[in-house]
This record gives C-alpha cells, sequence and structure tokens, in this order.
C-alpha cells in the first residue's frame, strides 16, 4: 500500500523530473510484437511504433483489426507471443494490469468499472486507500481527490455516490481512478460513447491538458470526426497489422476510412425520407420502471409514421433503453397505451406484436438478439419456424431453412461460409448483419433499432444504415435510439431528446439543428415544457 501511494504522489507532482531523459527516448515503443493464440489465430502481427511524451495517439481499425489485443498486451492482460514493449527506453514485462499500473499505465474501459453503492471518492481510491488507524480516511480520500480533481479540471462530486451522478462525471471518476494511481501512459477505449457533446469537448480539453503535462494519452475511438479533433497521431490497424501511421493535421477522415477498411468509403449524407405515410406507432402517456423499480419512462407522447426514421438521443441512462423495451413488449407499462398500425398492444406479448409487424434489433444483441450456439439458419427463423415455408403439418423443412439461410447470407452480405455455422463462431458486425437480416426479410410495419451500430466495423455500419434506409422507402416506420449524434442527425428525418425519462425536445427539421444544440437539451441547460420552459423545436 505504502509503495503504491508513493509512486502515485512522486509522478503526480514531478512531470519535469525525467524530462531530459524523455526528450531523447520515446515515452512508449512496440518492436516488432505479436500475438498469436493456441488455435492459430494471429490478433497482432509484427507491430512497431513509437508514442511521443506529450502527445494524444488515436488507434483505429475495424472489428478484430487487433487495437484491443495490442492495448491488452500494454496493460498486462495479455502476453505477447514475440517482440516487446519499452517505456523510456527500457523493456519491461507485463504480465498482468498491477505491473501496467506500476509502470504508470493506467486504462479507462468502455465499460465503467465502479460500485455503485459507493461515493466516487471511495471508488477512485478503492485499492489504494489512504489509511488511519488501519481504516480507512474518508476526510483525506475526500481532500485528496479534490486536489486531483482541481488540478486536472475533471470536476466531480467526491461525495455522491456512483449510482447517482451522470455518465460524464463517472467518465471524469474514471480517469481520476488512474490518475490517482499514478499514470502517466493513459489508455482510454471508446470513451465518448456515452457522452453529450458539451461533455466530449470537456473530455477532450482535459486530454490535451494531460498530454500538454508531458504524459502520453492512447485514445481508441470509431468516431473519426472526433480522432480528428483531439489526437495529434493516428495508427490504422488492419487485420492484425499496423497499415498506416499519420500525423492528424495532415490527414483527412476519408483517408482514415479508406485505409482501415482497405477500399474507398463514401461519406454520410443525408437522405430523407420521400414519402411520409399513416401512423404506425403511437405512444400516449406512456411510463415504465427500470431495472430497479425506478421510474425509467414518464408520460410519454409521440408518434411514428410510415416512411420515416424518427431519431431518439439522450445521454445514457435517461429511459432510451427502457422504452424500446416496453414498446417491443420486453418490459411492462406502468401507465399509457401503445398502439400498432390502429391496434392497441400495450398488454400484448412479443410474438403477438411481432404478428402485427413489429420488428426489432434490439440494443444487446448477444442477450436478446441471437441464439449464440445455434446455427445462422435457426437464427433467421426464430420467430417464423412454425408457418411455411419452414413448416408443413408441423414439421419443419430444413431444406427450406437452409436455402433461407443461403439466400440471406448472400442479400445481407453476411461473412459466412455456411448457413449451418454458430452465430457465435461470427464477429459482432456479422452477428449484428443476420439481426438485421432476421428483421428486415420481410415488409416490417415497425421496425425499433436500438443502437444499431453499436461496436460494428466501417462496412458493416454503411450496409446496415442502407438496409435501415431501405426498409423506411419501403414503407416502415423506424424507431432509432443511437448514443452517436452524428449517426441520429445522418438517418432521423424528425429527432425526440430525452432526459431523465421525459421528452424535452422534438425536432422537425433535422438539417437545421446541431450536435451542439441537442446536446444542451440532453443536459439540462436549456428549459422544457415539464421544466417551465418553452418546447424545443425547428
Amino acid at each position: 500500500m505504502t509503495s503504491q501511494r508513493s509512486t502515485r504522489e512522486a509522478s503526480v507532482e514531478s512531470v519535469s523530473a525525467g524530462a531530459s531523459r524523455r526528450a531523447t527516448a520515446p515515452r512508449l515503443s512496440f518492436s516488432r510484437l505479436s500475438k498469436e493464440y493456441s488455435n492459430g489465430v494471429v490478433a497482432c502481427s509484427d507491430i512497431s511504433f513509437d508514442i511521443e511524451p506529450g502527445t494524444v495517439q488515436a488507434i483505429i481499425g475495424e472489428n478484430g483489426a487487433g487495437k484491443s489485443t495490442l492495448m491488452k498486451m500494454l496493460y498486462g492482460m495479455e502476453r505477447p507471443s514475440s517482440g516487446s514493449i519499452t517505456i523510456d527506453g527500457e523493456p519491461v514485462a507485463l504480465g498482468s494490469s498491477h505491473d501496467a499500473i506500476a509502470h504508470g499505465i493506467g486504462m479507462v474501459h468502455q465499460s465503467f468499472m465502479m460500485v455503485p453503492t459507493f461515493t466516487l471518492a471511495q471508488n477512485i481510491v478503492l485499492g489504494a486507500e489512504p489509511m488511519k488507524h488501519g481504516l480507512l480516511d474518508r476526510r483525506r480520500a475526500v481532500e485528496e481527490v479534490t486536489e486531483l480533481s482541481r488540478r486536472f479540471q475533471l470536476t466531480i462530486d467526491p461525495n455522491a455516490k456512483a449510482r447517482d451522478v451522470p455518465v460524464g462525471m463517472l467518465q471524469r471518476a474514471e480517469i481520476l481512478k488512474a490518475l490517482y494511481r499514478g499514470a502517466q501512459i493513459l489508455v482510454l477505449d471508446e470513451p465518448t460513447a456515452v457522452l453529450a457533446p458539451q461533455e466530449t469537448t470537456e473530455l477532450f480539453r482535459a486530454l490535451r491538458e494531460f498530454a500538454a503535462a508531458g504524459r502520453t494519452v492512447i485514445f481508441i475511438s470509431h468516431k473519426l470526426r472526433e480522432v480528428m479533433s483531439v489526437a495529434d497521431n493516428v495508427a490504422v490497424m488492419r487485420s492484425g497489422r499496423l497499415v498506416g501511421r499519420v500525423a492528424a493535421d495532415s490527414t483527412s477522415e476519408g483517408e482514415l476510412a479508406s485505409l482501415m477498411v482497405g477500399r474507398s468509403v463514401a461519406a454520410q449524407t443525408r437522405s430523407p425520407a420521400k414519402h411520409i405515410g399513416e401512423t404506425a406507432l403511437r405512444a400516449t402517456g406512456l411510463s415504465c420502471l427500470n431495472d430497479l423499480g425506478q421510474p425509467a419512462t414518464v408520460d410519454i407522447d409521440f408518434e411514428l409514421h410510415r416512411g420515416e426514421i424518427v431519431g431518439i438521443v439522450g445521454v445514457e441512462g435517461n429511459g432510451q433503453t427502457e422504452l424500446i423495451e416496453t414498446i417491443a413488449g420486453l418490459r411492462d407499462a406502468t401507465a399509457g397505451s401503445v398502439t400498432i398500425a390502429g391496434s392497441e398492444v400495450t398488454t400484448l406479448s412479443v410474438r403477438e406484436r411481432r404478428e402485427l409487424g413489429l420488428r426489432h434489433i434490439p440494443e444487446d444483441r448477444i442477450k436478446n438478439g441471437a441464439a449464440l450456439s445455434e446455427s445462422i439458419a435457426d437464427n433467421l427463423i426464430v420467430d417464423r419456424y412454425t408457418r411455411p415455408p419452414f413448416a408443413r403439418h408441423g414439421i419443419l423443412d430444413t431444406r427450406a431453412v437452409d436455402e433461407n439461410g443461403e439466400r440471406l447470407i448472400d442479400r445481407f452480405a453476411i461473412r459466412a461460409a455456411d448457413p449451418k455455422v454458430p452465430v457465435g463462431s461470427l464477429s459482432g458486425g456479422n452477428i449484428q448483419k443476420v439481426i438485421v437480416a432476421r428483421e428486415l426479410d420481410d415488409d416490417a410495419v415497425v421496425l425499433l433499432a436500438a443502437q444499431p451500430t453499436r461496436g460494428v466495423d466501417i462496412g458493416a455500419m454503411e450496409f446496415i444504415y442502407a438496409q435501415m434506409r431501405g426498409a423506411r422507402d419501403r414503407g416502415a416506420a423506424v424507431l432509432l435510439v443511437s448514443a452517436d449524434l452524428t449517426e441520429a442527425l445522418s438517418l432521423s428525418d424528425r429527432l425526440i431528446v430525452l432526459r431523465q425519462g421525459r421528452v424535452v425536445a422534438e425536432f422537425d427539421d433535422v438539417a437545421a439543428v446541431t450536435e451542439e444544440i441537442i446536446g444542451m437539451h440532453m443536459l439540462g441547460a436549456v428549459a422544457s415544457p415539464a421544466e417551465g420552459g418553452d418546447h424545443a423545436s425547428d
């Protein structure tokens, strides 16, 4: 415990102590680093590059490109098969996360590692607590966290419980947790996935200041515009190899995207609705509870028409997930009603709603979207195996099932050699394509698309966008929930903002609104009708 604290205190207070040494040696070097697993899969191959102190280094690549494995080797979670890692010119053996922390490496994971019932100060010092008479010195913990927060301008409430604070503050607390342990090299994995634009701006300011003090930031993200905004250098990985490393100010989003996928990638442009039809989905006074029994949505009213995509945005945890699950039939409504094509479905089962034309791309594709141990072909008929052409007189026609699998593998560009392959053997992007294929193969009346491109690569993302627009143009009503505002603005014809489970803004002309304006509503910086202000509109 003493050595951990002395390391932390020394690192926080003496940035310049090793300045002359860092002037001649890179802060971090990968030299011919490779990782091959026992099953023969090569996750990283011959990776070599330096990351200079005082810089923000972005690492990008499609799913399976090797960037996560590279970072796991840096953080001691995986051992290299060959090659070496050096810090300030000295080779280091990183056999565990404890080794990494001891060498000044801190990692902020995409999923926050917080104890919900602990205060932020308690979470930050956990495992390296200041002690007094053999017990946690709570006062000193709060003082140290407050000072660290002030020094790095990462504002938090040290006495607030983790379960009660917004995700932006949780993100800052996670960074402070790494800094408290003396991090000189800070790795952030998709750090903006759940942040509003203003919170992202604040985070980037803190990262630049952290780097300006002589430290090193490694930034992993799929949002190329953000990479261009915060990074000094960008390393691009593809198929386990480093295919390019460029200065951010000498490249473009298009060039980076092309390096990632190995081909030209079309820029995202808006494609407005061609024809708005009749009401397909109506929510009236819809309320529900979250998993803790607390109100998740309150008195939600909206209509969704055939031939349009309506986006729902908000800081994560503000009712989006529960709203979609309630409409889908996975969660009970506590008040209000849902109608699909004029039929009330509030108390109907998931199957009964699907028979009326409701389709659902779930937020959690592993838990709610696919049976991983079953074949692609079986996953594609999971809700229709009792009727023709897949069953006749109660007997499953396996030939029809396989032919359907082959057809949809081809139509939806699923990378699999055979429809009998288990879904669990596919990449995340291809699992998502299986789900999209099942939900969009027939003519949906209403499509619920919850985080449809989360965790997928650029190629799969382009494809899913095209499929969703195609469904809309064929007359489906699409309700999109996305944590990516760029995505929501690109796809949506109308936009609804949720905060604390309520509709706080609606925009009918998405082309006339900016991410910053939406972010202000997401964070409550603009008063809503429920809070005594004017309703936002275009």
